[in-house]
């Protein structure tokens, strides 16, 4: 047996006995890195992240690059700690037999905050959605740096005829900023609204997110 096979299954047993509530942060990260790291003690790699990132988000929401860079991290323990943001995204937001309705700005607000969890780059969103509100298809549309997208407005008009959208919800973060419109972000929603409305598909809204906030430009009265 490996002088740290004990503690491990320690560790172990003590998530399943009492989950994570009864872990400290840092104990959080090393028991994940003993599925990446089988061979060495991953309690001074969980304290270095934590204190190169400062807290569990800011780890979990780094780049594989910048976890690599770490000591002690390979790329399979980057690679692990990696997915976790895009996958609670996923798991939150995909639509599953469960119907997802976004009649609402609430209900729009709450969808787009968990798209865009810990996302670090700003991204647009297009939600197609029917007739009640259902949520046909969640695309991105658009990508780019913190402060800028580039949108393609072709994409965005096909993808909504495509789907045989009722109508459609644009979404993008400042995950640098405050979830406040720019100039720039209610002439560009403007274009997109007439672009939809020449197809004859109505833009609802469009959520800015930002942190644990979001602002909608149809309550802000900019869409009719």
């Amino acid at each position: 047996m490996a002088v740290h096979d004990g503690h491990r299954q320690r560790k172990k047993e003590q998530f399943r006995m009492h989950g994570l509530d009864a872990f400290a942060d840092h104990e959080v990260l090393e028991l994940l890195l003993y599925y990446a790291i089988p061979r060495r003690d991953t309690n001074p790699v969980a304290h270095r992240l934590m204190e190169r990132f400062g807290s569990l988000d800011g780890v979990f929401s780094a780049t594989v690059e910048e976890l690599e860079e770490v000591e002690g991290m390979g790329k399979n323990a980057a690679t692990l700690l990696a997915l976790w943001m895009p996958l609670y995204r996923r798991v939150r937001t995909k639509p599953t037999a469960k119907e997802v309705i976004l009649n609402s700005t609430e209900q729009a607000g709450r969808y787009f905050m968990d798209l865009f969890f810990g996302m670090r780059r700003e991204e647009l969103y297009e939600a197609c959605l029917d007739a009640k509100g259902k949520l046909l298809a969640c695309c991105r549309i658009a990508e780019g740096g913190v402060d800028a997208v580039n949108i393609n407005t072709r994409r965005l008009v096909e993808n909504a005829l495509k789907c045989g959208a009722s109508a459609v919800i644009l979404a993008h973060n400042h995950p640098s900023g405050i979830a406040l419109p720019s100039p720039d972000d209610n002439t560009t929603t403007l274009a997109l609204w007439d672009a939809l409305r020449a197809v004859g598909i109505p833009l609802i809204d469009h959520i800015i997110v930002a942190d644990e906030d979001y602002v909608s430009l149809h309550d802000n009265g900019l869409l009719p």
